[in-house]
């Protein structure tokens, strides 16, 4: 081992047993899954879990990203993009997560990882560590890996049997987790922040009197965002892990710059506090003789795995992206075989195999390559449009219920009245039966929409294609603190596979089914 290996190794081993700290000073505000690791001087450090609904290694989830601005679109326009997790999730779902850690590093764990020496825990130490270089955010993340590795291995996440590591946040993953992820409707998402109930001062330190007032504010104070991340906008900005590039219309421009900060800090103006915003810092000073240093700036470490973690994993990997951009599975006939021209990419591949003209096989190859891209994007933005679908499914099929037993409600209540025997007056009798034909009118105008939807995504999708959304539609809805919908979610797909099967609208049956959950 290199001597400034083994120095460094000596150094980390070296440090001090301590008492292990109260937990106020590195996860303030305890939330159910949260996930603490250790760290010297009897420190931990608290992360949240950011959840992909995606399970195989070469699966990824589409999101969008940034806001579409005149005035900031060179910084900030919206662009489409995706994100995966590292590790895997077994069961309800299988799905994928990366960590990210609850709170911006603040003083205190900064120097048990980095002085040598154990610092005395104290309420001041629990700022946000400012005054860093990328380079220091970056030696950070190294020597608290060494640590772990050294110390708490088995605390660390595995996937494959491969230990996870840390590093700087991507900024797909930052902003991804900083918008609310999973946790949040895709129309949330894509607002200007995260969903803030209680208003912004609740959540986040910014310029002015009602708020951060000009001053670095302790860490975990406010509340968090939707997947339990606290400060993720304002107090201090956060830098990322590649290099910052400007955008153009629908991607990111070729030049990589300085390092990346996001998230704004307690200097921002309210009005500017916004989960786009992005700005470039050079990695050096102006004059170039010292690294760049910035008061407003710190960190908040991601933990994630090798993406090529065995060779079974590489095996794995090879045999999904043969698979990429080619007829998929469902359209084959009963013997197994595709039909006739339904996977040109593969027979543009067994062309460009006899041809001798290596211009024209180049040429051959090159198309097959745009095709298999061209195919993979259509399959994913059919597999959206029908996780929409199954979610609208779901929710029409909770509206099935409610109206259908209010107007169980409603029936029973005027047959008591009404009915024989009833003692009830004819006026309140006429009213009572008019109410009840208006809401029976609600309900076949809501039972005619949930028809239209079955039958509407049985003509446009197969079994086949639909069948494996729904685990990630599931995932989505869990995210969300929805779980209460996979009963419905579950009804809806039977339905649909029912008449996927006989072709048969069964409004009476749908309904039965929705009202008996």
């Amino acid at each position: 081992m290199p001597a400034a290996a083994l120095g460094l190794a000596a150094a980390l081993a070296s440090l001090p047993v301590a008492a292990a700290w109260e937990e106020k000073y590195y996860n303030p505000q305890p939330q159910k899954g949260d996930v603490l690791l250790p760290m010297p001087c009897g420190g931990s450090m608290a992360w949240r879990q950011v959840r992909v609904p995606m399970a195989s290694p070469l699966d990824d989830y589409a999101v969008t990203l940034g806001q579409d601005s005149e005035e900031w679109g060179y910084l900030e326009q919206a662009r489409p993009t995706h994100i995966a997790g590292s590790f895997s999730v077994g069961k309800p779902e299988p799905g994928r997560y990366y960590l990210l850690a609850k709170y911006e590093v603040n003083e205190l764990q900064y120097r048990a990882v980095m002085d040598g020496q154990c610092p005395e825990p104290a309420a001041q130490l629990r700022l946000p560590k400012t005054g860093l270089s990328w380079f220091d955010a970056v030696a950070f993340t190294d020597r608290y890996n060494l640590w772990l590795r050294q110390n708490a291995a088995d605390k660390l996440p595995r996937e494959d049997g491969v230990a996870g590591f840390l590093r700087l946040p991507t900024e797909v993953e930052w902003e991804f987790a900083a918008r609310g992820g999973l946790a949040v409707s895709q129309a949330e998402f894509r607002d200007t922040r995260f969903p803030m109930p209680e208003g912004i001062e609740a959540y986040a330190w910014f310029a002015g009197a009602q708020s951060a007032n000009g001053q670095l504010q302790l860490a975990g104070l406010l509340k968090p965002n939707p997947l339990g991340l606290h400060d993720v906008l304002g107090n201090v900005d956060e830098m990322l892990f590649e290099p910052f590039h400007l955008n153009k219309l629908d991607r990111q421009h070729g030049q990589a710059g300085g390092y990346i900060l996001r998230g704004g800090n307690y200097l921002t103006p309210q009005a500017e506090l916004r989960t786009a915003l992005r700005q470039e810092q050079p990695y050096y000073a102006a004059d170039g003789s010292a690294q760049n240093r910035l008061k407003t700036g710190g960190f908040r470490p991601a933990l994630v795995a090798p993406a090529l973690t065995s060779r079974e994993r590489i095996k794995q990997v090879e045999a999904d992206w043969k698979k990429l951009g080619v007829t998929r599975p469902e359209t084959q006939d009963e013997s197994g075989a595709r039909p006739a021209g339904q996977d040109p990419a593969s027979e543009i591949a067994s062309i460009a195999k006899d041809v001798q003209d290596d211009a024209l096989r180049q040429q051959l190859e090159k198309l097959r390559s745009d095709l298999r891209a061209n195919t993979q994007a259509r399959d994913e933005q059919r597999d959206q449009a029908i996780r929409s679908e199954l979610q609208l499914g779901a929710f029409l099929c909770t509206k099935l219920k409610d109206d259908g037993l209010f107007l169980d409600t409603l029936e029973g209540n005027y047959s008591r009245s009404c009915g024989a025997g009833g003692t009830e007056p004819k006026t309140r009798c006429e009213a009572r039966r008019e109410q009840l034909d208006g809401h029976r009118k609600v309900l076949d105008f809501m039972l005619n929409y949930y028809a239209d939807s079955v039958v509407g995504t049985a003509l446009n999708y197969s079994q086949a294609s639909v069948e494996p959304q729904i685990g990630l539609v599931a995932q989505q809805l869990a995210a969300r603190g929805k779980s209460n919908l996979r009963g419905y979610l579950d009804t809806h797909w039977n339905n649909l596979r029912t008449y996927l099967k006989d072709g048969k609208v069964a409004r009476a049956h749908w309904l039965q089914s929705c009202k008996s959950l």
